[in-house]
């Protein structure tokens, strides 16, 4: 069984693409999401979340989000550690998953693959490219929030042209050239190498 990887910048539309490869039968591991669910039942992982954030992390509904979220991101040193807490449960967690998938691929999405280093468990890596103007208004439009944050969160990632020269596929979403032919395309090549 081939693993793939899937990344690409926040607002870059790895996730849509990752759904239309789910609709061709694909199992998809969304690293982003089984994080959220990790961070709040993960024991260990709560604890260490715990020992960087202090007790406020959690409340009656579990993470604390904004919290978390608003020291981390104004505190690069609070960012490092809350990463190597998460990274390695999600790695453990989307390896335990693979081993039970019976497919030719599978996928895993994640928007820092290279970052957590989690593209050393795959062997190949999909990268969803779209022009920086465009994933800002889409991150505007669904989160609701201003410029100015975006990029501050941008600057913290991987420039998106190393992270796309990482890749050994490049799917563009800059709604000029459609994404299911290229997604169907690349499904036909991962279905080969499988």
């Amino acid at each position: 069984m081939l693993r793939v990887g899937i990344t690409g910048g926040m607002g870059s539309g790895k996730s849509t693409v990752a759904k239309l490869f789910s609709l061709l039968g694909v199992p998809v591991y969304y690293a982003d999401d089984r994080a959220k669910i990790l961070m709040n039942e993960d024991e260990a992982l709560k604890e260490k979340i715990i020992g960087i954030f202090g007790a406020e992390a959690y409340d009656k509904d579990g993470l604390n989000r904004s919290y978390v979220s608003r020291l981390a991101f104004s505190d690069p040193e609070l960012l490092t550690q809350l990463n190597q807490a998460v990274h390695p449960a999600v790695i453990r967690d989307g390896e335990n998953w693979m081993q039970k998938q019976h497919a030719p691929y599978i996928l895993k999405e994640a928007a820092l693959i290279f970052e957590s280093g989690s593209h050393k468990q795959l062997d190949l890596v999909i990268g969803v490219f779209a022009p920086e103007m465009i994933r800002i208004n889409r991150i505007i439009e669904r989160d609701k929030t201003d410029k100015e944050s975006i990029m501050a969160r941008m600057k913290k990632q991987m420039p998106e042209e190393e992270k796309m020269g990482k890749c050994d596929y490049v799917i563009v979403n800059d709604e000029k050239q459609a994404i299911i032919p290229q997604v169907l395309a690349l499904h036909r090549i991962l279905i080969e190498k499988a």
